[in-house]
């Protein structure tokens, strides 16, 4: 499959993002993991990646069968403007900069999505229960 670029504006800075979709096995449940990658000065600046969790919540078929979320323009540039908040510096040439949930969770959220490390690190924090703990009314859908 094609992967589509898309491109947005932050301030004065043009940026193109793409958007995986995946999953990450929980002790619980299956969840829908979208990997989120942003160039903010061209393909060869540092790269912005993040892997946002769904906050859906499983349905009777499990959340990997029936979760269909998916970032807007306003979640990447969400995103785009905090990590140049925390450190990001997008024309720096090579390498990448990750937000983790590990140092960035605490502090930033998406309406329909958390930050997580289970991609990249399968002893990181259980999807299952971060998504079970939400308030109900907290939930994306």
């Amino acid at each position: 499959m094609k992967t589509r670029l898309r491109v947005l504006r932050v301030g004065n800075r043009r940026c193109a993002w793409t958007a995986a979709i995946g999953h990450v096995q929980g002790d619980s449940d299956c969840h829908r993991v979208i990997r989120l990658r942003v160039w903010g000065s061209g393909k060869n600046g540092r790269v912005l990646q993040v892997d946002l969790l769904s906050k859906t919540p499983s349905g009777p078929w499990g959340a990997c069968a029936t979760d269909g979320a998916y970032p807007t323009s306003r979640d990447a540039r969400a995103v785009v403007e905090y990590a140049l908040a925390h450190g990001w510096e997008a024309d720096e040439v090579g390498g990448r900069f990750l937000l983790t949930e590990n140092e960035h969770a605490a502090a930033f959220e998406l309406a329909d999505f958390l930050i997580t490390d289970r991609v990249r690190d399968p002893d990181a924090p259980d999807p299952s229960a971060r998504v079970l703990a939400l308030p109900r009314g907290e939930s994306a859908r």
